[in-house]
């Protein structure tokens, strides 16, 4: 019994209504009334994030500002701060990387924790979920929802189930009870195109969907899309988020809600990530020699760059400046981006660095106080424990210079 691999367990946390909710929480006069982030009235704009009691009116994201403007006019519009959420974000993600031993952060509102094999230290998924909960409500005022289930895929779909503030739990085999429940649109890769095709050919349930041999929806959807459908009414995990894990890697990425190419916003975001990939490091005690970026263009085309070095990155600092490079010296600069990350990878123990450096007492230095940094981040579980240098990077300076160009 020792041999086999522990039962797999995947917690995803979404933060509710991220963006609205953060300006909730830094404007307690807001909170329970209807808050649109995006555009503002009389201006062109989509709405990038909206409260629940917006929505209760039909506000939506990605919605015309003017439809929302007509749908709830007493809103309050605010503009976007994608600096205070990435900072609030950075906070939170610190935070969950000590709560398991395998985290992974696919936006800068969700993230997926791996549960698998870690009851007896841990505690069972609930138990580790309402401490998550708690966590996160006592320190930055927020909620989140939390999905408990056998794979990523549908651990995402949980979350989705009882926001906001939700918890639900999809048990092995309970798998295809759980999905009965759901739309077809409402799984995961499922698009407006999708869901329109499988009106017409009057799939309107998941159990009608399952009832079709996978040739079938082969040649109903095409191969890739045949074969998605078949696996997600199965409760099967199509893999959308298996680019992320990597052995020996740790990384951190945002998706955009509007694409933007703006370099000083874009470099304050590669500052945020790799500070969030060095705390993690810092965190399981490890050290990387090599950078990656990854970075996603407006029609969906995802690119991917690195360089290692030969001595440890001791530093987010110098994760940043690796990451700067890579990004804009490959990037064109023009085309809008719609995500980007920063990962590290040739991990190693610490102790095994056995090779003197002739900059090691600097680079002890600048690990020291990311060290210091991230105790005090993990004692007092506040985003306000930061460097100067994450409030005004390079603010002096319109576009990045890399030693690629």
């Amino acid at each position: 019994m020792s041999s086999l691999s522990p039962a797999p367990v995947f917690l995803h946390a979404d933060l509710d209504a991220f963006y609205a909710s953060v300006e909730q929480h830094d404007r307690p006069e807001l909170k329970g009334k209807p808050v649109v982030v995006g555009g503002l009235p009389g201006r062109r704009g989509v709405v990038s994030a909206c409260s629940y009691e917006a929505r209760a009116f039909g506000v939506r994201s990605a919605m015309p500002v003017s439809q929302a403007v007509r749908r709830c006019p007493q809103a309050i519009f605010l503009p976007v701060r994608m600096e205070r959420y990435l900072e609030v974000s950075t906070g939170i993600m610190t935070a969950l990387t000590a709560s398991a031993p395998s985290f992974l952060q696919i936006s800068i509102d969700e993230a997926f924790l791996d549960l698998s094999g870690t009851e007896r230290l841990l505690g069972p998924p609930r138990t580790v979920a309402k401490r998550i909960k708690d966590l996160i409500r006592e320190n930055f005022g927020l909620t989140l929802s939390i999905g408990i289930a056998p794979n990523r895929f549908l651990a995402k779909l949980a979350s989705q189930y009882r926001k906001p503030d939700g918890l639900y739990e999809v048990r092995p085999g309970d798998e295809e009870a759980f999905l009965d429940t759901l739309a077809p649109a409402d799984l995961l890769g499922v698009g407006k195109k999708t869901a329109e095709r499988l009106r017409e050919l009057n799939l309107i349930t998941i159990p009608a969907i399952r009832s079709l041999d996978e040739g079938t929806l082969i040649g109903l959807f095409g191969k890739a899309g045949g074969r998605f459908l078949f696996r997600a009414v199965r409760g099967e995990d199509p893999g959308f988020y298996s680019e992320h894990v990597k052995s020996r890697s740790i990384s951190s990425e945002i998706t955009f809600e509007q694409d933007r190419r703006d370099f000083k916003g874009l470099k304050k975001v590669l500052l945020l990530l790799s500070h969030q990939v060095m705390f993690r490091l810092l965190e399981e005690k490890k050290t990387a020699k090599t950078v990656a970026v990854k970075y996603r263009l407006e029609n969906f085309e995802t690119y991917q760059t690195q360089v290692t070095v030969d001595r440890r990155l001791c530093s987010a600092e110098e994760v940043y400046r690796l990451a700067s490079e890579l990004l804009f010296g490959k990037w064109n600069g023009k085309t809008p981006l719609r995500l980007l990350g920063v990962g590290l990878s040739h991990i190693s123990d610490v102790d095994s660095l056995v090779q003197p450096d002739l900059f090691e007492e600097q680079d002890n230095r600048k690990q020291k106080l990311e060290e210091a940094i991230l105790a005090v981040r993990k004692k007092f579980a506040t985003t306000h424990i930061t460097k100067a240098r994450l409030m005004t990077p390079d603010e002096d300076d319109d576009r990045p210079r890399s030693a690629h160009r």
